[in-house]
């Protein structure tokens, strides 16, 4: 009898650590999502101090030309020749790894460059890690989709 009261405790108790790691897990989700969608508007804003606050300080950004750039660099970039009237993320998946987020999905820019107006429509890959108990982006990744 003392087994199976033994049992029973153990089995739910299994039941509620799995169901607060599924609770954590959906949280975070919708965390980065945020911020997906925080990084998104202060990239088109031009919100110099946002983007810093997001970016970790060794980041990698690569974007659709191949051109990579550092959190400074990006950043300064971004305060130069460049008007962007459109910034949309679309089709988000998010996988979560205990401190590590990587998403995936679709980009669409377009704006004016120099000048000259533009427009992308990418695919996108994300990786945010928490840091010192913050979400920071640490590479960010656009690419052109091929065509086949």
């Amino acid at each position: 009898m003392a087994a199976r009261t033994f049992l029973t405790i153990f089995v739910c108790l299994l039941g509620l650590f799995v169901a607060q790691d599924i609770a954590q897990e959906k949280s975070n989700g919708a965390t980065i999502r945020a911020l997906e969608s925080q990084w998104t508007d202060a990239y088109k804003q031009r919100q110099a101090s946002i983007l810093a606050s997001l970016l970790a300080d060794d980041s990698v950004i690569t974007t659709e030309d191949g051109t990579t750039y550092s959190k400074v660099g990006f950043v300064s970039y971004n305060m130069g020749p460049l008007r962007v009237d459109t910034a949309e993320v679309s089709d988000l998946k998010i996988r979560m790894y205990e401190n590590v987020a990587v998403v995936t999905g679709n980009y669409h820019e377009s704006g004016e460059l120099g000048g000259k107006p533009y427009e992308y429509r990418d695919k996108m890959t994300d990786v945010w890690m928490k840091i010192g108990g913050k979400w920071q982006l640490i590479a960010s990744h656009r690419s052109l989709p091929s065509k086949s």
